[in-house]
């Protein structure tokens, strides 16, 4: 067999096209995955829904959240066998810039995105630098795997790596979809001893406090700040997280804080947000912090986690669809359907 089927964007903001084409040849230090499953996430909508995400070439095979099978190895590789599971960093990052060589590799300097800057996962089969791969425990399934390349790891690398959480901090998360819906068992996990779930979605909510929120708030209905000095008797929160990308959003993770707070923005767009009055925002001690993806730490960690049974991803995938049905999974999620948390296409799913 020398063709495959992939979810193909040929033009921004329209539906993908499912395409007969090559199977890609693993160039000197690639492997070729067969691709077992691959997450959906808010950049697939920007891309082939919204279509304000730019690309640098169409038509291009999206999908950055793949986890699979190698079944080739190109010249040079070593560490990896044909029949290896094997999960795929969400880009093709160079190992050697500046910022690849102390492990922040969120920030490399010549990273290719799956889906925007080369093909990705949403394909029976994708080619991928093997420094760019993880060995997937025998404990994780296909799909939890998948997704914890970036609807896992972006919020656990926000929590750790940017706020520097402290077991015994308390921690606001604003935006409750699938980011947030991770960033609450994450923090809880962590030892945060109040966490504060903020979303205008009753249902998202409801799963929030569910699985360890203490405390849910609809700004819509009730003054977040407020809420949290009634009902937690707390001044304000250590860790505020937001993950909307919108200036409102961003106002309300700055309103939460507590003296010494950070807020860390994760959710990306065009709004431009402003500070509190500096005498508030200096006077407090307050910091505003950015947090882009994740580092290979992160999604390291998380699989040793969950293969020893500390972090349980069960509930974390909402539905599974087979490649010919991508862009109905797109849609859905795209609704901004609350009872989403992560959605994934499985290639070899008929």
């Amino acid at each position: 067999m020398s063709t495959m089927l992939a979810a193909r964007l040929i033009t921004a903001g329209e539906p993908l096209e499912i395409q007969q084409v090559p199977i890609p040849e693993p160039a000197a230090g690639e492997v070729l995955v067969e691709v077992e499953s691959c997450g959906l996430c808010g950049t697939d909508i920007h891309l082939a829904v919204d279509g304000d995400l730019p690309v640098e070439r169409t038509p291009i095979t999206l999908g950055h959240e793949a986890a699979g099978t190698v079944v080739q190895l190109g010249a040079g590789v070593n560490g990896f066998a044909e029949g290896d599971r094997v999960a795929m960093f969400p880009s093709a990052v160079c190992g050697h810039c500046r910022f690849c060589k102390v492990g922040r590799e969120s920030l490399c300097e010549h990273s290719k995105v799956y889906g925007m800057s080369r093909d990705g996962g949403l394909a029976q089969y994708v080619a991928a630098p093997a420094h760019a791969l993880f060995h997937l425990p025998d404990e994780i399934p296909y799909d939890i795997g998948s997704i914890v390349t970036d609807g896992v790891s972006t919020p656990f690398h926000a929590l750790r790596s940017r706020a520097r959480l402290c077991a015994g901090e308390t921690v606001a998360v604003v935006g409750c979809g699938g980011l947030g819906t991770h960033a609450i068992m994450l923090a809880k996990m962590m030892g945060a001893r109040f966490i504060v779930a903020i979303d205008v979605q009753t249902q998202a909510l409801e799963r929030a406090a569910a699985l360890g929120a203490d405390l849910t708030v609809n700004p819509a209905e009730e003054d977040p700040r407020k809420a949290i000095r009634e009902h937690a008797g707390l001044p304000g929160v250590d860790v505020a997280l937001e993950f909307v990308g919108g200036e409102k959003t961003v106002a309300t993770a700055l309103r939460v804080l507590d003296k010494a707070g950070r807020a860390v923005l994760v959710g990306v767009g065009m709004d431009k947000p402003s500070l509190p009055p500096l005498a508030i925002f200096v006077g407090k001690e307050q910091a505003v912090l950015g947090s882009f993806g994740m580092n290979r730490s992160d999604i390291e960690d998380l699989y040793a986690l969950i293969a020893a049974g500390r972090l349980d991803l069960g509930k974390s995938i909402s539905a599974r669809y087979p490649l010919r049905s991508v862009n109905e999974a797109l849609q859905k999620l795209a609704s901004k359907d609350t009872g989403v948390v992560r959605l994934v296409v499985e290639p070899k799913r008929e």
